[in-house]
């Protein structure tokens, strides 16, 4: 590999380019965990990138019990657990009955459903809310679920119908000669292969309704039921000059996405890839 880098130039820059944008990325996730191990007065005094002399784990202690991360973290983790199988089983049966079942109309609803992908959800704000707050869900967590799963799935559907559109049709009409229903088909054919996009679109997901604010800011206005972002918000309000546990309490915020991430990252690639060119 050195070998090679040495003789291609073209190679030696892009790996030095490669290399540049990576610590531009990492810089900022090395500040904030440096930042959450020192006290207030070693934040002042030392440097951004500067390790702690003398570490303080205690901040995120202090972090968890005085922003009460307790109950946002629940509510975080539950809303989440919930969402993301759920928003992937309901795309994957949409995604497969548009692949594979012949109907005229299935390529007026996969343009339906592809619409609702190019609508910002910040423009969907004040009528969802009217909305959700008609059906007297406010400060529920199927208030939040419902939205959730309507501005999750079309994104999902789209990806998951160019990967089964991908698939050898022979497969599928070999096991509904053989007597399969289409459930089986999907469970015991199309499951196995498709394994690697349903991870990778899970990451995604499950970053995406972790950190979601916007949506959870106006259905959530009870603070038993917020979620993490919230509770976040509502701690640097109250905490912005203790940087030590401030710092902290954004770790414990995005660690649960990192770890998940860190997990299934094997099959991001390979999956996202395969999604996008099949079809």
């Amino acid at each position: 590999m050195l070998r090679d880098i040495r003789r291609d130039p073209v190679l030696l820059v892009l790996w030095i380019t490669l290399v540049a944008f990576a610590l531009i990325w990492v810089a900022p996730f090395v500040f904030i965990v440096f930042t959450s191990l020192k006290s207030s007065g070693e934040v002042m005094a030392s440097g951004a990138f500067t390790p702690p002399m003398e570490p303080q784990p205690g901040n995120y202690v202090f972090a968890w019990n005085r922003g009460g991360f307790d109950r946002s973290f629940f509510n975080s983790a539950l809303i989440t657990i919930v969402k993301v199988p759920l928003g992937l089983a309901v795309s994957a049966l949409c995604a497969y009955a548009l692949a594979q079942m012949k109907s005229r109309f299935n390529r007026v609803l996969l343009l339906l459903i592809v619409f609702g992908t190019m609508i910002p959800f910040q423009v969907m704000l004040a009528p969802l809310f009217t909305l959700v707050n008609g059906f007297g869900l406010v400060n529920t967590y199927v208030g939040l679920l419902l939205p959730y799963l309507a501005f999750g799935i079309p994104y999902q559907v789209f990806i998951l119908h160019s990967f089964f559109r991908g698939v050898p049709k022979e497969l599928s009409e070999a096991a509904l000669i053989d007597g399969a229903s289409h459930l089986t088909t999907l469970r015991r054919i199309f499951l196995p292969i498709m394994l690697p996009v349903l991870a990778a679109l899970m990451i995604l997901d499950f970053v995406a309704t972790w950190n979601e604010f916007a949506m959870a800011l106006v259905i959530m206005q009870d603070r038993n039921m917020w979620t993490l972002p919230l509770g976040l918000m509502s701690f640097q309000g109250q905490f912005s000059t203790d940087y030590g546990q401030l710092n902290a309490a954004i770790v414990i915020t995005v660690l649960p996405a990192v770890l998940v991430y860190l997990i299934f990252q094997r099959y991001f690639v390979s999956g996202l890839t395969s999604g996008a060119v099949k079809g």
